[in-house]
């Protein structure tokens, strides 16, 4: 079992930075995959960015690459989402999951999820 807790959300202007991280509970958080999805008002849960239990693989969506970064740290059981150069389209609830298989980009592959924080960027 895993317990997700995201934080760091918040109203921005365009062009601002935002650094959000997720606190997980239990003990073999560090074998699992953990991923970053968002969803808008009136759309689908949309897949942002995964890491891999080790770190050392990570894959972004196409559009936020340059300017987002996933990062972990399996000593303090967090994984982090740094969004720079906020646009207005990146405004969502965004959700940190985990998922026990070796590479997750879908959201039928997580089986853990936190409760969502929002994200609002205006222009």
């Amino acid at each position: 079992q895993v317990q997700l807790v995201e934080s760091g959300g918040g109203s921005v202007q365009a062009g601002d930075s935002l650094r959000l991280s997720c606190a997980a509970s239990g003990r073999t958080f560090g074998s699992y995959t953990m991923g970053w999805f968002r969803q808008a008002p009136g759309k689908e849960r949309d897949f942002v960015a995964a890491i891999r239990w080790s770190g050392v693989r990570t894959v972004l969506v196409d559009s936020v690459k340059g300017r987002f970064t996933i990062t972990r740290d399996n000593a303090k059981n967090t994984v982090y989402l740094q969004m720079n150069s906020l646009k207005p389209e990146d405004t969502a609830v965004y959700y940190c999951a985990a998922s026990q298989n070796t590479w997750a980009v879908t959201t039928k592959a997580y089986g853990y999820w936190g409760q969502g924080t929002q994200v609002t960027v205006s222009s």
